[in-house]
């Protein structure tokens, strides 16, 4: 059983020293002084602002792009034993001492030192030489812009990475294709390619442009699996589903698993999760879950509550009123009823609170045994400090004018009577007998009189109305729109009988006014003190050059192929649409798009598309040397053979024609003093010219070929 342990383990490893030595000149070029500047620089300022939240478990939203690029900007915070307490609010602040700036710039500069060996492995993968690939490697090592944006707290390195992994990976998988699948290789480089989809979306958003681009390309090549007849139904099948397992179930699980994670790991309330619902709220930590800890959960006739929109656009606001009324006539002429404004408000106040009321009963208290409100129940919605009730009528409202205002009705003992009783309808019920929850439940109130439906038009007041966002009763919508839709965020039983002030007072934060604080010097010095973001100058010039000569060439070889005429060989053809497929499509996919884009753009957005514009530049060097010289060579060849063969059509050989084949032989021993080969070519250049009928094929010797541009 043991046998094989007579004989030595012997492991055979096989370094490519291209790639040690391009990870080694990375690896110097960005963590060199990677410390330098101890300074805030640029968008430090904003993902810095994230890292400090994940250090203390405070929850965010960024909706610039999903959690992955952060969280791992915060590992190498907590490797350095960041603890989360620096100010962010200024680009040019120097850091403290207990900010990690090494560690926190670590994981960036590490993702852009090894974009450069994975620059040279996809040109070798492609099929490429090894000197081409070595520059394009190169070439990414010495873009300016590429190691400015990878030596400090920044994504776009990191997303850099994850797209050119995700390429090499799928390349690699392509080639084992062709002959090892199911392989435990073939299976890791396609998982792989899909794991590096999803981190490079998860990092930005604009990792999905390469991630459609890779599944576009894998379709087109699963297209041409199709069409191999020596492949059965049950393996077409299984080509399928893995790779559907591998691109899109897996990349879409790893997706989610981020905001699972992001979740897990902020678990308390910050100033993010305003913008949330009040469910969502109420999960975390601390805020609102501190606020309605032991607030009863059943809504009751008396109950005292605050009605916030779902909708949370433009932004979050609470149904409110105060004493102000609406004006007699708008600017534009229109009337109005005169009535207490209602409105809603992005900010929590004592004039957010109302009191659900039984419309056959005058207490606004909540009796004993208290007596929930159940979908279908109607009320009448009184506000806490003015005492007046909810109300709507025939009357166009202030901005929206198709909608009906919306009021607190003030009797001014004109033929205009209250009507004020509203339908509660439970949006999330699962019967009709479900009761009205605290936070949980979603109800729209339909007015009982002209059917319209509480709603945010999201619409803001002039300033008679404070700028606060306009409500309105809408008719004609009859299907479900979340601005119809009201949940309860606080809630409390109501024991009083008399009218009580409720007052909060709003405390805004204290804010430090830097702009006195910083002397004329500090100021002067953060001016001169700039890290400016430039690219390589050569290397984006060549860069677009590249692609340019790329689309005329191949527009060139397709309308010349549409004609029969094949200037360059099939594989080499083959290649090239490779190559471009990566190259110039991804460059398209990363850059295009921003055309459509309403939103101010950076250099650092071009970056992606830039690298993949840099990878092209070898690849269009060696077509060159390898096809276009080469064919320029032959052409010049074939042009000086064409003028040999033309000097042998003079008026001497017409003369000498019948004198035995002399001038025949004079022409072949010219050929043997200028050194021929190929001489059944050669014959059929003769026997064009009419000359073997004097001199016999087999006395042509074999003469070297390759001198030719020596005749005269």
């Amino acid at each position: 059983m043991l046998g094989f342990l007579k004989e030595p383990v012997i492991v055979n490893v096989e370094i490519n020293m291209n790639i040690m030595v391009l990870s080694l000149m990375g690896l110097i070029s960005r963590l060199w002084g990677l410390s330098y500047p101890r300074a805030v620089v640029f968008d430090e300022v904003y993902y810095g602002q994230f890292v400090s939240l994940y250090m203390k478990r405070i929850f965010f939203v960024d909706d610039s792009g999903p959690p992955f690029g952060h969280m791992l900007l915060a590992l190498g915070g907590y490797l350095g034993g960041f603890d989360g307490n620096f100010l962010w609010n200024r680009i040019g602040a120097e850091y403290s001492m207990n900010v990690p700036v090494w560690s926190l710039r670590l994981l960036p500069a590490l993702a852009g030192a090894l974009c450069v060996p994975l620059a040279y492995q996809i040109l070798v993968e492609l099929q490429f030489s090894h000197c081409a690939a070595l520059g394009a490697a190169l070439l990414i090592l010495l873009e300016n812009s590429l190691i400015t944006q990878s030596r400090f707290m920044l994504l776009e390195s990191i997303l850099i990475f994850f797209i050119l992994l995700a390429v090499l990976s799928y390349l690699k998988f392509y080639n084992l294709q062709k002959h090892s699948s199911f392989s435990g290789s073939w299976w890791f480089w396609l998982l792989l390619t899909g794991v590096a989809c999803s981190c490079a979306v998860g990092v930005k958003y604009m990792g999905l442009f390469t991630y459609i681009l890779l599944l576009t390309i894998a379709g087109l090549h699963f297209w041409h699996v199709i069409g191999d007849q020596n492949l059965s139904n049950v393996s077409l099948m299984c080509h399928f589903l893995a790779r559907g397992l591998a691109l899109i179930v897996i990349p879409v699980a790893m997706y989610v698993s981020f905001f699972y994670v992001h979740l897990t790991l902020l678990y308390r309330s910050g100033p993010h999760d305003q913008i949330m619902t009040s469910a969502f709220q109420a999960s975390l930590e601390g805020g609102l879950a501190r606020i309605t800890q032991g607030q009863p959960l059943e809504v009751a006739y008396g109950s005292q509550i605050t009605l916030r929109n779902v909708l949370g656009k433009p932004m979050q606001c609470w149904l409110h009123s105060h004493t102000n009324t609406y004006p007699i006539r708008y600017e534009n002429g229109r009337g109005s009823s005169h009535q207490q404004q209602v409105t809603c408000y992005p900010f929590k106040d004592v004039n957010n609170w109302w009191i659900v009321k039984d419309p056959g009963m005058q207490q606004l208290v909540v009796s004993n045994p208290p007596r929930p409100v159940r979908h279908g129940d109607i009320v009448q919605l009184v506000h806490g400090i003015t005492t007046r009730y909810l109300n709507t009528h025939d009357v166009a409202a202030p901005v929206s004018p198709h909608s009906q205002e919306v009021s607190c009705y003030i009797d001014y003992n004109i033929s205009m009577p209250a009507q004020n009783l509203w339908r509660v309808e439970i949006v999330n019920r699962e019967s009709d007998t479900d009761v009205w929850k605290t936070i949980l439940s979603e109800v729209r109130f339909v007015h009982v009189n002209t059917s319209a439906v509480l709603k945010l038009s999201g619409a803001s007041l002039p300033e008679w109305g404070y700028r606060q966002l306009e409500v309105v009763g809408e008719k004609l919508s009859k299907g479900y729109h979340q601005s119809m839709v009201w949940n309860v965020e606080e809630h409390r039983y109501g024991k009083s009988l008399e009218q009580k002030e409720r007052e909060v007072e709003l405390h805004s934060p204290t804010q430090m006014d830097i702009s006195k604080n910083l002397s004329f010097m500090a100021k002067f010095t953060e001016l001169q003190a700039q890290i400016h973001l430039l690219g390589n100058v050569v290397t984006w010039a060549s860069a677009n050059v590249a692609a340019l000569i790329y689309m005329c060439l191949s527009l060139w070889y397709l309308i010349r192929r549409r004609r029969k005429i094949y200037d360059i060989p099939e594989d080499a053809w083959q290649l090239w649409v490779s190559a471009g497929g990566i190259c110039v499509g991804g460059w398209a996919v990363n850059y295009l798009p921003f055309f459509g884009m309403e939103k101010t753009l950076f250099l650092y957005h071009y970056l992606p598309a830039l690298t993949f514009q840099i990878l092209l530049i070898p690849i269009v060097l060696q077509h060159i040397r390898d096809h276009l010289c080469r064919y320029f060579v032959l052409t010049d060849r074939w042009t000086r053979e064409q003028t040999l063969f033309s000097s042998l059509r003079l008026a001497p050989w017409q003369a000498a024609a019948g004198k035995a084949g002399l001038f025949p032989a004079v022409a072949i021993l010219h050929l043997k003093k200028t050194g021929h080969t190929k001489s059944s070519f050669w014959m059929k250049c003769l026997t064009s010219l009419g000359v073997t009928a004097f001199f016999p094929s087999s006395l042509i010797p074999d003469l070297c070929f390759s001198r030719a541009c020596s005749l005269h």
